[in-house]
C-alpha cells in the first residue's frame, strides 16, 4: 500500500457538529440509513445520534461519495 493510501486510511472523519452542539458527543460523521433514505450523520453504541446532512440519498454509494468529496450540506439545526 502506498504511503498516501496509508495516510488517507488513517485520517479521521470530522465530528458531527450537531451531535457535539446538542448532545455534547464527539462522534465521527458516517453514512446512516433511515426510512427516508441514506444520510450523513452520527451514531454511537446506542444508535443514531444526529442527522448532519440536509440531503437524503437513495443509494448508499451516493451518500458515501458525497461524504468523501464533501459534496453535502451541513444542517444548521436538528
Amino acid at each position: 500500500m502506498s504511503e498516501l493510501m496509508n495516510t488517507t486510511a488513517l485520517k479521521k472523519r470530522p465530528i458531527g457538529k450537531l451531535a457535539f452542539a446538542h448532545c455534547n458527543k464527539r462522534l465521527e460523521i458516517c453514512v446512516l440509513k433511515s426510512n427516508a433514505g441514506y444520510y450523513i450523520g452520527t451514531a454511537d453504541e446506542d444508535g443514531p445520534c444526529s442527522r448532519e446532512s440536509v440531503e437524503y440519498w437513495r443509494k448508499h454509494e451516493h451518500a458515501a461519495s458525497a461524504l468523501e468529496t464533501g459534496d453535502w450540506t451541513q444542517k444548521e439545526a436538528p
